[in-house]
């Protein structure tokens, strides 16, 4: 690891608070911040089926919420969820089974030997476009953001937003007892974690869902394991800390 990226994976918690989202009014920043990406940048879900511009589904009422937060201008920047696949001694359908079951490779979930009570899928992954833009893009969320007087090192922390949130599902997942770990994900994410030696194992072929997306399969003790030394090792017990407060175990 190079030291500047060194310096910015050390950097991250100088600039986001991260949390588990326990009040019905952070779970609403959740919903706010989907809606704005899945909704008002993306067009994934028609914003008319959502007046109070907050995008929920079904999965919400059960599932575990995270945001991470912008701490100088105090905007939500990003999101996640772990929905479990077994409540009350019933097994729970996941989104993934609802959207991607054709894609998935019959052998590959075999060998996965999953225990129900025990799996997971982490989804609704979303990070504020404010937090995606360069320099110069006319949009307006990234204009309140650029007008702060943010360092070099503080804009390059942008970008481990996404890893972030995935380091954030498997801590949740760890505290929770859920340690079979799902997502539906774009190519990217797995191979930004892959070049720090976090893989995750892809569960069959691609799949039309909002552009190209494949199912991905990690075990979270694994997952934890496989940082050992590597890059996220101190940020994902930084955020481990974080949002183990509001949940149990």
């Amino acid at each position: 690891m190079s030291k500047e990226t060194k310096k910015t994976l050390d950097s991250f918690p100088d600039y986001f608070a991260i949390e588990t989202a326990a009040t019905a009014a952070e779970r609403d920043e959740t919903y706010r911040i989907r809606y704005r990406v899945y909704c008002e940048e993306f067009g994934y879900e028609p914003a008319d089926r959502f007046p109070d511009r907050m995008e929920t589904d079904a999965f919400d009422l059960t599932a575990t919420h995270c945001l991470i937060t912008h701490t100088a201008s105090g905007m939500p920047a990003g999101c996640v969820r772990i929905c479990p696949g077994w409540i009350d001694g019933a097994a729970q359908a996941l989104p993934y089974e609802q959207c991607c079951a054709a894609s998935l490779d019959p052998r590959a979930m075999a060998a996965v030997g999953a225990p129900r009570e025990q799996v997971c899928e982490a989804s609704r992954f979303a990070v504020d476009g404010a937090f995606r833009r360069r320099s110069g893009e006319s949009l307006t969320r990234f204009g309140e953001i650029n007008a702060l007087d943010l360092s070099d090192t503080e804009r390059r922390t942008f970008p481990l937003l996404s890893a972030a949130l995935m380091l954030a599902a498997t801590a949740q997942a760890e505290i929770l007892d859920r340690p079979y770990v799902f997502a539906v994900m774009e190519p990217f994410l797995p191979r930004l974690l892959q070049r720090s030696g976090l893989l995750m194992q892809r569960m069959g072929q691609d799949v039309n869902h909002h552009g190209i997306r494949a199912v991905y399969f990690s075990h979270s003790h694994v997952f934890v394991e496989a940082m050992g030394h590597g890059d996220f090792r101190d940020l994902y017990h930084w955020i481990h800390t974080q949002v183990r407060g509001a949940l149990p175990g």
